[in-house]
């Protein structure tokens, strides 16, 4: 099973080794989409997580107890075609490829089942076609 989360570490956690631990402890594999960490700072992460359903579970319990704050990713990216302008700029910053353009008609395609929700084209985009929705 995978799992999509935000995890927001404070000062005192930024240093902690959670994707080794997570494999070592847990045998969850975390596939890390985006990072924010600097010393000191609070730090963000958002990380995909394989395994097992009670590792994950067990897993996230466990970040929860070592002061992780643990988000799971419930939204969805939504591309509004009657805004959209097929620029591709999007297309750029996509980790998964979720957005590509068609190679016949330089249309935009957005294949939902592989978007991971990083949230990288919505400030891409320049007229604002993309959104999240809850």
């Amino acid at each position: 099973m995978k799992k999509r989360v935000t995890l927001t570490f404070p000062k005192r956690t930024i240093q902690m080794p959670v994707a080794y631990r997570l494999a070592k402890d847990f045998n969850i594999a975390a596939n890390i989409i985006r990072a924010q960490v600097a010393p000191n700072q609070i730090g963000k992460l958002v990380v995909e997580l394989a395994g097992d359903i009670d590792e994950l579970d067990a897993a996230i319990e466990w970040m929860r107890s070592q002061g992780i704050q643990v988000s799971t990713a419930n939204k969805e990216i939504y591309v509004d075609e009657d805004v959209c302008v097929d620029c591709g700029l999007c297309t750029g910053v996509c980790p998964t490829e979720a957005l590509n353009l068609a190679p016949d008609t330089f249309k935009l395609n957005f294949t939902r089942s592989r978007c991971i929700v990083c949230e990288q084209c919505i400030p891409t985009c320049p007229v604002g076609a993309i959104s999240t929705n809850l």
